[in-house]
């Protein structure tokens, strides 16, 4: 296990912190008794927040060297923050549902937003209908006395898939893709009304989203001086070059392109820290932050030009799949950062236990993941991770990461498989699926293995490209 911090108190003074916070206690000194078993943060408040589509190669504690993200890099200097995370699906849908069940896309079944799509028949996808036996992190929270509110951008996360199963208030922004600056404003009335009670809080905005405009529209703080305007970075142009991606494969654009593109990204990544910061600082002035765990997140990254495509979904490289996760209760130790590789799936065990929520055993039972409490503490994860995409039905394909770093793709319509080796190769260029067959052999056995083991063989059936759109446009 390797944890590095930034400042502050001993390591050894975190884990005794934790040790008590969590109800897990540190080993006792020879000669003092055992402490009372305790949880620190048991009744404590959680806010969950949701940065729609941010790539952690983009935040600035995870090493980015632009400062698009000070708010949350000082949060996580407050707390812990997981280097090597990794989302369980690359696109909103699937990614988010599995925070909320705690069980894999293909378990929940919102692996798109049709449950059938055919010239006859055109239905929406519900978790109710799909996945009826599961209980929410939410209703979790609910039935242990929390006021539960969410506020959120609309679209991927719309009420109608399901999310809002255990909320008293859920609140979607009319207009698609609403960023912070419509769902923080509404978080904060909630919470005025709502601070003589418990509560957890869901928080999310698409700010970062490349189907989201600022308003007032760009600012271009972050372009190269000089750059000839071939693209202004509307939605239509990113909409454009998605689709382009999708049918031709790639993209070709200039180097200047690209790096006009991913200013743009990081423009709206620091107009989402700043609306957070406002968010922070009312949130603070209500007098809630010390009995309120945070946990900051995003449900997938974002595709700019690295594997020659735009957007998400289709791939599941580390672009798509990496992102933060920062975890902040009250009084944690200093800048805590866990190198473990820990998944998307390993979210709701960890909220549930961190806060001491009572999880009726029936209800526990089909959680996939793993608390990473005990990995707060030091303890090594030692976990393959497992993600998923079938997005739009233009693809489906499967992939696992091992603990050292080895991570097989696999597509299913053509059978295909791709083998990287992160350490030396984050960028995922060098295909050693070929020169190395044993180890993709085996690692693709693995990875068919687990979908059996929840139920799910991937050769029973035909993988046929189809269509089950995500934006009207594809639809017409």
């Amino acid at each position: 296990m390797r944890h590095t911090r930034w400042h502050g108190m001993a390591f050894v003074g975190a884990l005794a912190l934790i040790a008590v916070g969590c109800g897990r206690a540190a080993p006792p000194a020879a000669d003092e008794p055992p402490p009372a078993p305790a949880n620190r943060f048991r009744d404590h408040n959680l806010v969950l927040v949701s940065f729609d589509a941010l790539q952690a190669a983009h935040v600035g504690h995870l090493g980015y060297p632009r400062d698009t993200t000070p708010t949350i890099d000082a949060l996580a200097r407050e707390g812990y923050t997981f280097t090597h995370y990794y989302s369980a699906a690359s696109w909103t849908v699937p990614s988010t549902m599995t925070w909320f069940t705690g069980v894999y896309p293909s378990e929940h079944r919102m692996t798109n937003k049709f449950a059938v799509y055919t010239a006859r028949e055109k239905k929406a996808a519900s978790l109710k209908e799909l996945a009826p036996g599961l209980t929410t992190l939410a209703e979790h929270f609910r039935a242990a006395g929390y006021a539960t509110g969410a506020f959120t951008g609309n679209a991927g996360v719309s009420p109608g898939f399901g999310y809002e199963a255990g909320f008293d208030t859920y609140f979607a922004e009319p207009n698609r893709f609403g960023a912070l600056d419509r769902s923080v404003p509404k978080a904060l009335e909630w919470l005025a009304a709502n601070r003589g009670r418990k509560f957890f809080l869901f928080l999310h905005g698409y700010d970062a989203h490349g189907q989201c405009e600022p308003a007032g529209g760009l600012d271009y703080r972050y372009v190269e001086p000089g750059y000839d305007g071939r693209f202004a970075g509307s939605v239509l142009e990113q909409e454009a070059l998605r689709e382009e991606g999708l049918a031709s494969g790639r993209v070709t654009l200039r180097d200047a392109d690209v790096r006009f593109w991913r200013a743009v990204y990081d423009e709206k990544i620091a107009r989402a820290d700043a609306r957070f910061r406002h968010f922070l600082d009312e949130f603070r002035r209500l007098g809630l932050a010390d009995n309120t765990v945070f946990a900051l997140t995003s449900d997938h990254g974002t595709e700019l030009h690295e594997h020659r495509r735009f957007d998400h979904g289709f791939t599941l490289y580390d672009e798509l799949l990496h992102v933060p996760l920062v975890i902040r209760p009250p009084g944690a130790p200093v800048g805590v950062r866990v190198a473990e590789r820990a998944g998307s799936i390993d979210l709701m065990p960890t909220l549930l236990d961190l806060l001491d929520v009572t999880v009726p055993p029936t209800a526990r039972a089909p959680l996939r993941g793993t608390s990473l409490v005990p990995t707060l503490r030091g303890e090594p994860a030692g976990r393959d991770i497992y993600s998923e995409t079938d997005y739009r039905e233009y693809t489906f394909k499967r992939s696992v990461l091992t603990p050292d770093g080895w991570k097989l793709i696999y597509t299913l319509e053509n059978r295909t498989r791709e083998l990287y080796y992160l350490p030396t190769d984050p960028g995922e260029e060098r295909n050693r699926a070929a020169t190395d067959a044993a180890r993709a052999d085996a690692l693709q056995e693995k990875l068919f293995a687990h979908f059996r083991a929840i139920g799910h063989d991937l050769t029973a059936r035909r993988w046929e490209v189809g269509l089950n759109p995500v934006y009207n446009s594809q639809a017409k």
